[in-house]
């Protein structure tokens, strides 16, 4: 991204120029997590998140915690995606046809990234931000926007289907 700086350009601009310019590649890594390694998916997620943050930059500014702030809204973003009413008719396939480079693999272990992928957003969301963001439970509940209980509950039930997923995955692997 070049900076504008011509006469019209705002410090406003200026200022997220700049956040950009220094955050993008560690919301780009968490967005990668967030959606279990989609390179695509996680590429749209930073870029309405930036959208968003952009259009609340004022908000941003004054929030008390800015981390926080920037996690909820790839969360909302990665929320909201899986809502589309296109993406419940969209089906994978093991090998597309386009596949760019920096695919799962490269990310995360492919079985750990296929069993990810298995679990509803939020509950993939607090293992992202519990394990390997190592948020604590309170930092993790401001990011999702929810009860730090709640965070507890969804990271138990998470990494009981993990284990469920990856145990299942392993048997299968044996036989």
């Amino acid at each position: 991204m070049r900076p504008n700086r011509g006469p019209g350009e705002s410090e406003r601009d200026r200022q997220f120029h700049e956040f950009v310019a220094e955050r993008r590649g560690r919301l780009l890594h968490t967005a990668r997590l967030l959606t279990a390694g989609d390179a695509h998916l996680a590429e749209d997620l930073v870029q309405t998140a930036l959208t968003k943050l952009y259009v609340s930059w004022s908000a941003f500014r004054r929030a008390d915690n800015p981390e926080g702030y920037v996690r909820r809204v790839l969360v909302n973003a990665l929320v909201d995606e899986r809502k589309r009413i296109w993406r419940r008719f969209e089906r994978s396939v093991p090998e597309p046809p386009d596949q760019a480079g920096g695919g799962p693999a490269e990310l995360l272990d492919p079985e750990l990234a296929t069993a990810l992928r298995q679990l509803p957003p939020k509950m993939r969301a607090a293992i992202v931000f519990r394990f390997f963001h190592e948020l604590d439970v309170a930092q993790t509940a401001a990011a999702l926007g929810v009860s730090p209980g709640t965070v507890k509950s969804q990271t138990a039930r998470a990494l009981d289907k993990l284990r469920a997923i990856l145990t299942t995955t392993t048997l299968q692997g044996v036989n």
